[in-house]
C-alpha cells in the first residue's frame, strides 16, 4: 500500500514535470538526444536533386523507372537512470534530501522522454544492484519509476558505482541515454566508465548538499557516517577545522570534475537547494550549441 502522502508527493511531482516538460524542455530534449542511426521508411519514384547512392536498382531494372530508397533518423530511444540510492542520501540540510533531489530530476527527464515516444528504464543501486526496471513508454511507467525511487528502502548502505555500471552493461540491449545520478562517495570507477561510454551517452549527475562543502559554526557535533556508522566528534567552532573541512570536499568535487572531463563524460552537477529546472534546461542549451559546433565544424 501506498501512504497517502507518498501519493500525493508523487502526483505533485508528476503535475509540475508534465507543466515543465510541456512549456520549456520538450523541444529542446529532442535537439540534444537523437536515435543511434537510420531506419529504412519506403521506396518512392526518383525526384530531382535525389543521390544516385540512394537509388533502389533492383527496384528500378523491375519497374522500369527509378525509384530511390528513402531513410529515417532511428528516433526511439532508451533512457537509463542509475541512481545511487545508499544512505548518504538521506542527508539533507534544507528542504530536500539528496535522494529526494535525484528523484525529483529523474522525473523531470523520465517525463521528457515520454513526451518524445522514448522509453525509460532504472536501476537502483547500492553497494549492490537493488532494483531493475526495463525501459518503457507511457505515464503509468513513469509514475511506477518515481515511487520506487521516494518508497524504495534499500539493503545495502555503502555505495558501488563500479557494480552498477557493470550490471547496466549487461542488461542494456542497445546504445542509451545513461544518466548516472549519484552522489559521487566512491572510486575507481572511471576504467568502467571509460567502456561504457563508447557504447552509450553517458552523463553524470553528482547530487551535492551545500553542508557537504560549508561547516557552520555550532561548536562541539557528533557527526556519523551514513555509509558506514562510524562516529566522529569534530569542533565547528574552530575555523582551522571548518576550513579544512571545506578544502577536502572541494578539492574531492574538482577531482571528480577533471576525471570526467578527461573521460569526455557529461555532467549536470546540481545542489540540492538549486532550481534543477533551469539546471538541466542550462545543460541542454549548452549541449546544442556543442553538438550544432560539432557538425558546422
Amino acid at each position: 500500500m501506498i501512504s497517502k502522502e507518498l501519493e500525493a508527493k508523487v502526483r505533485l511531482i508528476q503535475i509540475y514535470s508534465d507543466k515543465i516538460v510541456r512549456e520549456l524542455l520538450a523541444g529542446e530534449y529532442k535537439s540534444v538526444f537523437k536515435g543511434e542511426g537510420i531506419e529504412f521508411d519506403e521506396v518512392r519514384m526518383y525526384q530531382a536533386g535525389d543521390e544516385v547512392r540512394s537509388i533502389d536498382w533492383n527496384v528500378t531494372a523491375r519497374t522500369g523507372e527509378t525509384h530511390v530508397k528513402r531513410y529515417i533518423e532511428e528516433r526511439e530511444l532508451n533512457l537509463f537512470f542509475l541512481v545511487d540510492l545508499s544512505a548518504s542520501g538521506l542527508f539533507g540540510g534544507g528542504e530536500k534530501t539528496k535522494n529526494e533531489t535525484a528523484a525529483e530530476l529523474c522525473a523531470l527527464l523520465a517525463f521528457s522522454a515520454i513526451k518524445n515516444n522514448d522509453k525509460a528504464g532504472l536501476i537502483i543501486f547500492t553497494d549492490r544492484v537493488e532494483l531493475f526496471i526495463p525501459p518503457a513508454k507511457g505515464s503509468r511507467h513513469v509514475l511506477m519509476m518515481i515511487r520506487k525511487l521516494l518508497e524504495f528502502e534499500p539493503c545495502g548502505r555503502g555505495t558501488d558505482i563500479t557494480l552498477a555500471l557493470d550490471y547496466f552493461g549487461h542488461v542494456a540491449r542497445k546504445a542509451s541515454v545513461v544518466f548516472l545520478v549519484s552522489d559521487f562517495q566512491d572510486s575507481g570507477f572511471e576504467d568502467t566508465m571509460r567502456v561504457l561510454k563508447h557504447r552509450h551517452d553517458l552523463i553524470a549527475v553528482p547530487i551535492i548538499d551545500r553542508r557537504e562543502i560549508s561547516m557552520p559554526s555550532v561548536g562541539l557535533l557528533e557527526l556519523r557516517d551514513l555509509e558506514t556508522g562510524d562516529l566522529m566528534v569534530c569542533d565547528t567552532g574552530s575555523a582551522r577545522v571548518r576550513e579544512r573541512f571545506e578544502g577536502f570536499s572541494r578539492r574531492r568535487l574538482e577531482e571528480l570534475n577533471v576525471s570526467l572531463t578527461e573521460m569526455g563524460v557529461d555532467q549536470i552537477k546540481i545542489f540540492t537547494d538549486e532550481d534543477i529546472v533551469n539546471k538541466v534546461a542550462l545543460f541542454f542549451r549548452a549541449r546544442e550549441r556543442r553538438l550544432t559546433g560539432e557538425v558546422m565544424r
